[in-house]
């Protein structure tokens, strides 16, 4: 038993003090956590996000972010290989999610399988911040070909609208 202990001190001795805890500012900000842009401008469209990594921990193979929507701004609309589990955090948003648009607003959950086209799009004058966890080790998000986006608008009148952008 106390060989465990021992285990668990020394592990802790690895970890800066801010690494183990980061406090919560104000504005959906946490001390020691750098304030990013969401992409890099030009890679892909986007309009008013911005984005924190808070957990990036090799340990726990996942990386927990939280990105805020400014209101009138969207995520890229894009798919790739890895999940995306969300929990919207404040605001409300439209979300595109496969071939259905779904509202969503504080503390809703959305899971984004594999291979699923989505984005986000805030609604009304707040902003819209959410949880995004995805692993660590994941591939490059692809966009939307034409051929996928006229295969998008054809599934359904609401997804069309949402749509209307492109």
């Amino acid at each position: 038993m106390s060989e465990n202990i021992e285990k668990l001190k020394q592990g802790y001795a690895k970890e800066r003090p801010a690494d183990l805890f980061r406090a919560f500012s104000e504005n959906y900000r946490w001390e020691n956590v750098p304030f990013l842009p969401y992409k890099e401008e030009g890679t892909a469209p986007f309009k008013a996000i911005s984005r924190q990594v808070l957990f990036q921990n090799p340990e726990l193979r996942c990386e927990l972010r939280y990105f805020e929507v400014a209101p009138g701004g969207y995520s890229t609309l894009e798919r790739h290989q890895h999940t995306h589990g969300v929990m919207i955090l404040r605001g409300a948003a439209d979300v595109l999610l496969g071939n259905q648009v779904r509202p969503v607003k504080t503390h809703d959950l959305v899971n984004i399988p594999p291979m699923t086209w989505h984005q986000f799009r805030t609604k009304g004058n707040e902003p819209m911040g959410f949880l995004c966890m995805v692993n660590v080790d994941r591939d490059r998000p692809q966009l939307p070909t034409e051929e996928d986006l006229l295969l998008l608008r054809s599934s359904d009148p609401a997804v069309a609208a949402f749509l209307s952008v492109y």
